[in-house]
C-alpha cells in the first residue's frame, strides 16, 4: 500500500473518531441522517428493493453480514457516491487502505461516518 493511501486512510479514521455527530448537535443529527438516507437510497438501488423488504438499514446494518453485499455491489456503490459526492469522497481509496477482516466488518454507520467527515473538510 502506498505512504499517500496510508496517510489518507489514518486520517480518515482518526476524523471518524472525533466527526462523528454528537448527541444534541442538530446541524451534524442533521447531515448525519441526510447522508444516511442518500446511503440506504442507493443501496436500495443497487440491491433491490424486494431484497431489503425483511432488512431495515441502519447504522449498525453490516454490508457483509446483513446486506450480504458482493464486490460488483461494492464497485457499483462507489461509482453513485463518486456521481452524487464527487472526488470529495474517495470511497475506493479509503477501502483500499482497510484489511479484509475490516472490509467484511464495515456498517452503513461507518461510511456514513466517513462521508460526512470528508464532506466537513
Amino acid at each position: 500500500m502506498s505512504d499517500q493511501v496510508t496517510d489518507q486512510y489514518q486520517a480518515s479514521r482518526r476524523d471518524l473518531t472525533t466527526d462523528s455527530p454528537a448527541a444534541g448537535d442538530d446541524s451534524r443529527d442533521g447531515i448525519y441522517d441526510e447522508v444516511l438516507n442518500t446511503l440506504r437510497r442507493m443501496i436500495s438501488e443497487i440491491i433491490g428493493e424486494d431484497y431489503l423488504m425483511d432488512i431495515p438499514i441502519t447504522a449498525e446494518t453490516s454490508f457483509s453480514d446483513d446486506l450480504e453485499m458482493e464486490s460488483i455491489e461494492f464497485v457499483a456503490l462507489a461509482e453513485r457516491l463518486t456521481d452524487h459526492y464527487g472526488d470529495a469522497v474517495d470511497f475506493v481509496t479509503w477501502m483500499a487502505g482497510m484489511e479484509l477482516e475490516e472490509i467484511m466488518a464495515l456498517t452503513t454507520g461507518q461510511l456514513v461516518d466517513f462521508i460526512v467527515a470528508c464532506i466537513n473538510r
